[in-house]
């Protein structure tokens, strides 16, 4: 910080009676306090402060519970062939094209998906029975996402 601006500083001081400014400017930092008409200045370089590093704390030993096992997945996904919206019945309030427990036929409708405005009707690509849905009506879907499970 320049000279002549700590001395304006300083008589701004004692002049208004201010008993203390503090100005920082980049990394300097200037703080002037005013005692009884003395103004002491107190310049501040920046300090870098060492920070204590942690000291690791031993964990107790706990053996480590078993990973819950997964359902196993019986069947063949029924992918999405395309990103939009996935509709399970042809209109609202219609029943859905397919249930769980429901046998389908290869080129059987199962589904539509709404992309860019066009219905695009899903077929399925085997003979089996509808295992589960994965995917909640009116909700997007991606490429590739699962829509059915078909054993």
């Amino acid at each position: 910080m320049d000279l002549r601006k700590l001395k304006t500083l300083i008589d701004l001081v004692s002049e208004s009676g201010v008993a203390e400014l503090e100005i920082t400017e980049g990394e300097d930092r200037v703080r002037i306090v005013n005692r009884n008409g003395a103004a002491p200045v107190q310049v501040h370089q920046p300090v870098t402060v060492a920070q204590p590093m942690p000291v690791p704390v031993p964990a107790p030993e706990v053996a480590p519970a078993p990973a819950p096992t997964a359902p196993q997945q019986t069947g063949t996904p029924l992918t999405s062939p395309m990103v939009g919206t996935f509709y399970r019945a042809p209109s609202p309030g219609a029943d859905p094209f397919v249930k769980v427990g429901d046998t389908v036929k290869k080129g059987q409708v199962v589904c539509i998906i709404e992309a860019m405005k066009l219905l695009n009707e899903v077929e399925a690509d085997m003979d089996g029975t509808v295992k589960e849905v994965c995917v909640e009506n009116g909700q997007p879907v991606e490429f590739g996402q699962s829509l059915f499970i078909i054993e």
